[in-house]
Formats: structure tokens, C-alpha cells, sequence
């Protein structure tokens, strides 16, 4: 259950949230949803694949882990990446629809609310990082204003996300896949149910079709997407520091991303 209200510059004046990244904040899950307007910076860290929901409809995903529950870029002191997904970082705070009437005219209008029951509100009276949401004064802080533009790529993504899918289906871009992942001899995993951009079907593109998906934008999103799958070589760089660690074995160090 949540606690869904309409943020309030009066009722919510001394409001504070816990930032930073944890389990307990709902950051231990071995993948999450993407956007259109995040893949740019995405690609550089996570492996992106494509799902699709109950109706079938697609939509992109990070691949953070490989068992259930498991972000291998996450630790105790953090998000270990260049990159968050936006659905992370948008903490207690979410875009809702408010009937008002503006001349005469009755509309719905995209509002910021906030669940008042999250884990981040909740851990803000002990959390030494807490962040307020308004200026002592009034007005909004500059966490606030950072929340904003997460949700706006957010709200924008929902709309864009389909407009995205439809171009590429309609460029007979998207194929299945199976990730088949050997960590050793005996360890493997794989992840079905998953699509991506086939990198054949891109080289096969007639020159229409990549005028028009270079004009929307979304012909670097699907090279962007098939190169990410590269990425996966770090997942398993990750996985296996994780099991030595769990069998006390001694840790190379982590390189850092470029």
C-alpha cells in the first residue's frame, strides 16, 4: 500500500528524503525499466534488452543482475555506475493526473505527488544525506528540481516508448534472444523471454528506411542497443567478484569506467 498524496509546498514545507542507493530502498533487483530518453547514457554500463508485457507490448530493460533480486552494481557504499536508471532515481516521487478547471474548462493535468510511506522518507530523521525538497524559505530545493527532470524523462518516455517499438518493428529490427551466460565450467545462466535489435536486420536497412529512423532519432538507439549486449562481459566481471567474495578468495581491483 502507499500513501499517495498531491506534493504541497505548505503541508509538506519540512518534507526531507534519504538519497543514496540500498536494498532498502527497493535497489536490489536484477532488472528495471528503461526509457528512450536514458539509453544514450544507459548503454555505456548495462546490457539492454527488451521485454514484452502481459499485452504484448515491448519495452526496454537494464540487466543488473542474474539471480533473483540481485543488482551486481550495487555494494554497501552505493550505485556503482556512470549511470542510474531513472526509475531509481526518482525516489518517493511519481507524476499524477489532477481534474482541474482552467477558464471554464474542465482538463487533467500531469501533477507531482509523493508517497509518503517510502522506505526514503522514512529513513530521512536518521540518514546524515537527507535531502529537503523546499528551500527553508519556500521554493524548490535543488534536490526537487533534479527530481523534476527525472520525471519528465520519465513521463516523456511513456510516450516515446511507443512511437520507438512501432518504428522499429515496422524496420522488422527486433528479434529474439536467449542470454547464455558461462561464468565457469559449471555455472551457467540463461535469460529467455528476451528480445534486441538484430545487428543483421540493421545491415540490411534500405536507404528509406534509414532516413526515416536516423530523422526520429531511433537509429542510434537501436545501435546503441545492440552494441550494449558487449556489456555483458562486465555483468560476468561482476558475478564472479561477487562468488569470490562469498568464498573469502582475495578481490582484484575493479577497474573504473572510462
Amino acid at each position: 500500500m502507499t500513501n499517495t498524496v498531491l506534493l504541497d509546498t505548505i503541508a509538506h514545507a519540512d518534507l526531507r528524503v534519504a538519497i543514496g542507493y540500498s536494498a532498502l530502498f527497493g535497489d536490489a533487483v536484477n532488472e528495471c525499466v528503461l526509457f528512450p530518453g536514458e539509453i544514450d547514457e544507459a548503454q555505456r554500463d548495462y546490457p539492454i534488452l527488451f521485454r514484452r508485457d502481459d499485452a504484448g507490448t515491448y519495452y526496454a530493460v537494464a540487466l543488473l543482475g542474474l539471480d533473483r533480486d540481485e543488482n551486481l552494481f550495487l555494494d554497501i557504499t552505493g550505485w556503482q555506475a556512470r549511470h542510474i536508471p531513472v526509475i531509481h532515481q526518482r525516489g518517493p516521487f511519481l507524476i499524477g493526473l489532477v481534474d482541474r478547471t482552467v477558464d471554464g474548462q474542465a482538463r487533467r493535468e500531469p501533477m507531482l505527488h509523493v508517497d509518503l510511506d517510502h522506505p526514503r522518507i522514512a529513513a530521512a530523521p536518521q540518514s546524515p544525506n537527507a535531502q529537503a525538497v523546499f528551500l527553508p524559505h519556500g521554493g524548490s530545493s535543488p534536490y526537487l528540481d533534479h527530481i523534476v527532470r527525472v520525471l519528465q524523462v520519465i513521463h516523456d518516455g511513456h510516450q516515446q516508448r511507443d512511437a520507438m517499438f512501432a518504428a522499429f518493428e515496422q524496420a522488422d529490427l527486433i528479434e529474439p534472444v536467449t542470454l547464455e551466460i558461462a561464468l565457469d565450467a559449471h555455472t551457467r545462466y540463461d535469460v529467455p523471454g528476451c528480445f534486441t535489435i538484430g545487428t543483421g536486420r540493421l545491415a540490411l536497412l534500405d536507404p528509406a528506411t534509414l532516413h526515416a529512423l536516423n530523422q526520429s532519432g531511433y537509429l542510434r538507439h537501436a545501435f546503441q542497443i545492440a552494441s550494449s549486449l558487449g556489456n555483458v562481459a562486465r555483468l560476468i566481471e561482476l558475478k564472479n567478484r561477487k562468488r569470490r567474495a562469498e568464498l573469502g578468495e582475495p578481490q582484484t581491483a575493479a577497474p573504473v569506467p572510462a
